[in-house]
């Protein structure tokens, strides 16, 4: 699974249901949720861009193998809109289509995810255990989708069946499953997530000190210097700006360590902080920096 990561913004983001102040720090990798997206491209022209959550249940359910999962991804996209959330008939139709596809292509499950996991939380129960026994799915794409769902379900009771999956190979499914705990509310987690600083994929240690300055913890506090280092982030990240789509993904790992040690207020970090606000050569970087240091006075 490439290593891609994605900084999210303060307000609800339409790739994420999980709480605000969860998402605007975490590096989730674009591979999840962003799923063949380019493949979808050739598909979107079978669907309209005017049905209901309804019409693309029903189509999920009875269409065409070249029409379901192209709907469940349209039905994933339309939960974005507070008032197709508000719906609140569509929750048990969402699970009984997820249970219903669990023979289906991957894809219609994977997207199924998405959508369920950007219902307002609480989940309903029975999501909750149809999303769990989905992490014993073959293929990777849908257990990852299920992690991030039940990361964005806000049941704490999800803990316990997430925390042995750090032990998977599948250094995407670790990249997840740190999402999962850091969202999650508790601390039930805590031990999983200073396990994971020492984890071989840098994405599996920035999430996991990430989770940890969100939950008051400094033990992360040493791998959000070395994501304020630039030379370091540049070893890590192998990946060129692209201007054509307005991200440069070094940026977004800085700012997202910039936005932990702002959450953290952590004295040791602060001159990290505040030579990024004055020589950093992305803007973007010196402006979260600056903002970082309004936070922690």
């Amino acid at each position: 699974m490439d290593k891609l990561v994605e900084r999210e913004t303060a307000t609800r983001n339409p790739l994420v249901a999980a709480p605000a102040l969860a998402v605007q720090f975490f590096l989730i990798p674009l591979a999840v949720v962003g799923i063949t997206v380019t493949v979808y491209a050739g598909f979107r022209s079978l669907l309209t861009n005017d049905k209901t959550p309804q019409e693309y249940l029903s189509e999920v359910r009875n269409g065409g193998s070249d029409r379901r999962w192209p709907a469940a991804y349209e039905l994933s996209r339309l939960m974005a809109d507070p008032k197709v959330r508000a719906d609140r008939t569509l929750a048990p139709a969402l699970v009984k289509a997820f249970e219903a596809a669990k023979d289906d292509d991957p894809r219609v499950r994977q997207y199924l995810a998405l959508a369920i996991g950007r219902l307002d939380p609480p989940l309903p129960p029975d999501a909750v255990t149809g999303l769990t026994k989905a992490l014993d799915a073959t293929d990777g794409e849908s257990r990852v989708s299920a992690i991030w769902a039940l990361g964005s379900s806000g049941d704490a009771s999800v803990v316990p069946t997430l925390q042995p999956l750090m032990s998977s190979p599948d250094k995407g499914i670790r990249k997840m499953v740190v999402y999962a705990l850091g969202a999650l509310p508790g601390d039930g987690q805590l031990t999983t997530l200073r396990t994971a600083l020492e984890d071989g994929e840098p994405d599996v240690r920035w999430n996991a000190a990430v989770a940890l300055a969100r939950k008051g913890s400094h033990d992360g506090a040493a791998v959000l210097r070395q994501m304020m280092d630039r030379q370091y982030v540049e070893q890590q990240v192998k990946r060129d700006v692209r201007q054509d789509e307005d991200r440069d993904p070094i940026a977004d790992v800085m700012i997202s360590g910039l936005r932990a040690a702002a959450t953290l207020k952590d004295a040791s970090l602060k001159p990290s902080v505040t030579t990024l606000s004055q020589q950093d050569r992305s803007s973007k970087v010196r402006q979260a920096a600056l903002e970082a240091l309004k936070v922690m006075g």
